[in-house]
């Protein structure tokens, strides 16, 4: 029995401790992750300058399409940080100013309404509505928090710019030399598993970077209608409320009405001349309707369509790996709970298919040209 279960067990103690370095050198980790799905991203540009620079018969083909390609991401995340956080911070220091007291007594009879409903029920209703959007407001866009953000950005430059270099030098590498990561990682495994390792990673490196070209992809439909559906209904700034939207979609589920919850308040910050309850209201009604058909057209047309087949993984399991996801790290473990739960799919599959649950998880886990 000892010998059945020996390769388990020793399996289990080896990846325990790769886990606790894991941990102990997070930082590292993390860069070499970043970097890994950065070349990945970057991997479309390289192969087309590549081959532009066979054409051209440059000696130096490689570096050179690595380099641009680095410059070409970074340029389009500096190029959108540059417009869109100036835009944010006046937006925040105008919220942070907005005279809640006439809101609140413009929306007193409905509030007072809707309490009289709540007392029917016999439940006793809390603060007004206006009293916790105020507290909401007062406590995210303070001015003083946000000199406070800045201030320890500022003190924190140091880690950030090395972190950022490193990014930046370990993404090159990995641009340049396609199997550099396949190697590092095949090369800390016994020489036993190596050709199951390479496996691994090949299909794990397909699978995510059709996942992360299927995020992107929906990212930028989405942007496309938030923009079209504001503009139309004469929203202020709906490129940037739009842009917001798509990235913080990313988090399943909390993520639209975070995207929502940010239009709303963009829009009543850009119209604080009109009238609340007579204007503003009849805005923000739009502007939620909008948010609606948008999520609805992701959630029935845009998602199937687009990741129908890069996960693999029924939707109950997705379901269930998000919320396990979100039990263990937040919203930051829902963001990571579908790459790592690919990565062990992958896995599991190659050294663990003799388990009956291994075969029925992994059955339809197969990696196809589209």
């Amino acid at each position: 029995m000892w010998s059945q279960y020996r390769k388990y067990i020793f399996g289990g103690i080896v990846i325990f401790l790769v886990l606790l370095l894991v941990g102990y050198f997070s930082e590292v980790v993390s860069y070499v992750l970043i970097s890994w799905i950065i070349s990945m991203a970057g991997d479309p540009i390289m192969k087309f300058l590549l081959f532009k620079f066979k054409l051209l018969k440059f000696n130096f083909g490689k570096s050179l399409a690595a380099l641009i390609t680095l410059i070409i991401i970074f340029s389009i995340i500096g190029s959108l940080l540059w417009y869109f956080v100036p835009i944010i911070v006046q937006q925040t220091v105008i919220l942070s100013k907005v005279d809640f007291n006439s809101i609140s007594l413009a929306l007193q009879e409905p509030i007072d309404k809707f309490n009289s409903w709540l007392r029917s029920l016999g439940l006793e209703p809390g603060p007004s509505a206006a009293e916790q959007v105020k507290a909401v407001v007062g406590k995210y866009f303070d001015p003083a928090k946000l000199s406070g953000f800045f201030g320890n950005l500022l003190s924190q430059a140091g880690y950030l710019v090395i972190g950022l270099f490193s990014i930046i030098f370990i993404s090159f590498f990995f641009l340049k030399e396609r199997n550099l990561f396949k190697q590092m990682i095949v090369s800390a495994v016994p020489a036993s598993a190596a050709k199951k390792s390479r496996k691994v990673i090949e299909v794990v490196s397909n699978l995510l970077t059709r996942y992360f070209g299927g995020i992107v992809l929906q990212m930028f439909i989405l942007m496309l209608l938030i923009t079209a559906g504001l503009t139309i209904i004469g929203i202020k700034n709906a490129l940037l409320i739009a842009v917001f939207y798509a990235i913080i979609n990313i988090i399943p589920y909390i993520g639209p009405v975070i995207g929502a919850a940010f239009g709303c308040l963009l829009t009543i910050s850009s119209n604080l001349d009109l009238s609340f309850y007579s204007e503003i209201i009849p805005l923000l009604t739009k502007v939620l309707v909008v948010f609606l058909i948008v999520k609805i057209l992701d959630d029935f047309i845009i998602q199937p369509f687009i990741f129908s087949k890069r996960v693999q993984a029924h939707p109950l399991e997705i379901f269930l790996v998000i919320m396990i996801g979100a039990r263990i790290d937040g919203i930051l473990g829902m963001v990571l709970a579908i790459p790592t739960y690919t990565i062990f799919r992958v896995i599991a599959k190659e050294f663990l298919s003799e388990f009956r649950i291994i075969r029925k998880m992994t059955e339809d886990l197969e990696v196809k040209d589209e």
